[in-house]
C-alpha cells in the first residue's frame, strides 16, 4: 500500500490553496471514473488489475516460461522502447538481487536483457557477443512493428535465432506482444506461427506494465505476477474513491498542481535504494509525456540519494526555487546487517556500532528532507512498507491513477504524445525513408 505524508509541503502552500486543488482532483477523478475527459479511449489501464487477476493471462505466461525452461534457455533479449520496456525494466531492477549476475547458478529463471530502447552499434554489437554465448529466447514488444529502434533490433535478433536454431525451433524461441489484428509485427507473427499476446487499443505503452508488456518478462523472469497484481488492486479500489482526505492519489495530485501553480516547476522523484532507480526512468516517462504538452506541465526528473546528494545535492540545497520532491520511502529493508566496532576506530565511526546500516540511510533521508525543506524545497513524501512485487504492483498503479488525475486538473489530454512525431519524421527523412526527399533536402540545408 502507498501512503502519502505532506507534511513537508506545510509550510509552502496554505490550507485553502490545498482544499481548492482537493477539489480540482476530485472533479478531474469525476471524469476519469466516468471516463468524459480527452483520451476517453486510452482508459483500459483502470481496471487492469481486477480484470487481470480474474483472467488465465498469467498461467499463460507461465506456460511460455515453462516451455523455455525445457529447452534450458538461460538468456531472454526483450524489445521494445519507452513503456514497451521501462516498466518490466523496473520491475526486474527492483526485484532482482543486486549482484545477480555473480552469483547466478544453473536452473534459475534466464537472464533478462533488453534491446530495442536504442539506436547504438556498439550496444548492439555487444548484445550479440552476449547472445551468441548463450542458449537464447526473444520476446518482442511493439503494437505497430514499425517503430524504428525496436524493428531494428528484432531484424538482428530474428535472423540471428533463425540462422542458429532453424526457422521452426526459432518460432517456437519468439514470442510477440502486439495488436490485436493489425501491424507488421502482427502480420509476422501469424505467418511465423509466433506465440502473441495482444496490447489492447485502449492502453496507451507508457501504462502498460501491468498488461502483457510487462507481465510476461516479469513472469519469465521468475517473479509473482500474481502477487503484484493484488498490490495494485487495493490502489485501483482505494483510488477510486472520491475523498480527498483517503486516497492518496487524490492528495498526490492535488499537492503537486498545488505547488506547480506556486512556480515549483520542476519535480524530483527521489529514491533511497538502489533498486528503485528505474522506477525514476519509468516514472519520468508516464509524467512527462502525459503532462508535458501545450506548453505546460511539470518537468520530472530523478535521482537516488544518498549517491546523489554527492552530485546534485549542492543544486537541490542552493539551486534556483524551482523544485519540488517526491521522496518514496521504503520502511524496512529485506536484509539486515549490523555495524561493528573497530577498536582503532580511525574512522570516527565508532557511535554507529549496533546500529543497522539502513538506521543510517534512514536518519540520512530524515536530515536531507528537513534541510531541503529548510532550503526552499518542498516535500511529498510517499511510503511503502518494503520493497516486494505487492508493493512494486501499488506504486505502479498509484502513480497512473495520479497521473491521470493531474493531466485533467492541468487541463491536458493525459493520453496522447503528439510531440514524440517531431524527431521520428525528422530521422526518417534524413535516413532516406520514401516519401521524404523533400523534407530530407530542406533539413541538409539548415545542417
Amino acid at each position: 500500500m502507498v501512503k502519502v505524508n505532506l507534511g513537508g509541503c506545510i509550510s509552502f502552500v496554505k490550507d485553502a490553496d490545498y482544499k481548492a486543488n482537493v477539489e480540482k482532483a476530485l472533479a478531474a477523478l469525476e471524469v476519469l471514473e466516468n471516463e468524459t475527459g480527452k483520451g476517453n479511449d486510452f482508459l483500459g489501464w483502470k481496471h487492469l488489475p481486477s480484470q487481470t487477476l480474474a483472467s488465465g493471462l498469467v498461467a499463460e505466461c507461465e506456460a511460455v516460461r515453462d516451455a523455455w525452461k525445457s529447452k534450458n534457455i538461460d538468456l531472454v533479449v526483450v524489445i521494445g522502447i519507452g513503456g514497451s520496456y521501462l516498466g518490466a525494466k523496473c520491475a526486474l531492477e527492483a526485484l532482482s538481487h543486486q549482484f545477480a549476475k555473480q552469483l547466478k547458478n544453473k536452473g534459475e529463471a534466464p537472464e533478462i536483457v533488453f534491446a530495442g530502447q536504442n539506436l547504438s552499434e556498439e550496444y548492439m554489437c555487444e548484445l550479440m557477443d552476449l547472445v551468441q554465448e548463450r542458449n537464447a529466447a526473444c520476446v518482442v514488444i511493439s503494437k505497430s512493428g514499425t517503430t524504428t529502434e525496436p524493428a531494428v533490433a528484432f531484424r538482428l535478433i530474428k535472423k540471428y535465432l533463425e540462422d542458429t536454431y532453424g526457422k521452426a525451433e526459432a518460432a517456437e524461441r519468439i514470442v510477440a506482444v502486439t495488436d490485436k489484428a493489425r501491424g507488421a509485427l502482427k502480420g509476422l507473427a501469424t505467418q511465423e506461427g509466433y506465440k502473441t499476446f495482444v496490447i489492447e487499443d485502449n492502453v496507451g505503452g507508457r501504462f502498460s506494465v501491468l498488461t502483457p508488456v510487462g507481465i510476461l518478462p516479469i513472469v519469465l523472469a521468475g517473479f509473482d505476477m500474481n502477487a503484484m497484481l493484488k498490490g495494485a488492486l487495493e490502489m485501483e479500489e482505494l483510488c477510486a474513491k472520491p475523498c480527498g482526505e483517503c486516497n492518496p492519489a487524490i492528495q498526490y495530485a492535488a499537492m503537486r498542481n498545488a505547488l506547480y501553480a506556486q512556480g515549483k516547476k520542476i519535480e524530483i522523484l527521489v529514491a533511497y535504494n538502489p533498486k528503485l532507480t528505474f522506477l525514476g526512468e519509468w516514472w519520468k516517462q508516464l509524467y512527462g509525456e502525459s503532462e508535458g504538452k501545450d506548453g505546460l506541465g511539470i518537468f520530472p526528473a530523478s535521482v537516488n540519494f544518498t549517491t546523489d546528494l554527492h552530485s546534485m545535492g549542492q543544486y537541490i540545497q542552493d539551486g534556483e526555487r524551482t523544485l519540488m520532491e517526491t521522496v518514496v520511502s521504503v520502511q524496512k529493508s529485506n536484509r539486515s546487517m549490523l555495524i561493528e566496532n573497530d577498536p582503532q576506530n580511525l574512522d570516527g565511526l565508532n557511535f554507529l556500532s549496533g546500529k543497522h546500516v539502513e538506521e543510517c540511510n534512514a536518519m540520512a533521508e530524515l536530515g536531507t528532507k528537513l534541510a531541503h525543506i529548510d532550503g526552499g524545497v518542498p516535500q511529498i513524501s510517499l511510503s511503502i512498507e518494503c520493497i516486494n512485487e505487492y508493493n512494486l504492483g501499488a506504486l505502479f498503479y498509484f502513480f497512473e491513477k495520479a497521473c491521470g488525475i493531474s493531466g485533467y486538473m492541468l487541463g491536458v489530454n493525459p493520453f496522447d504524445q503528439p510531440g514524440v512525431e517531431a524527431y521520428k519524421k525528422n530521422m526518417f527523412a534524413l535516413l532516406g525513408k520514401p516519401g521524404y526527399e523533400a523534407q530530407a533536402e530542406a533539413l541538409r540545408a539548415r545542417l
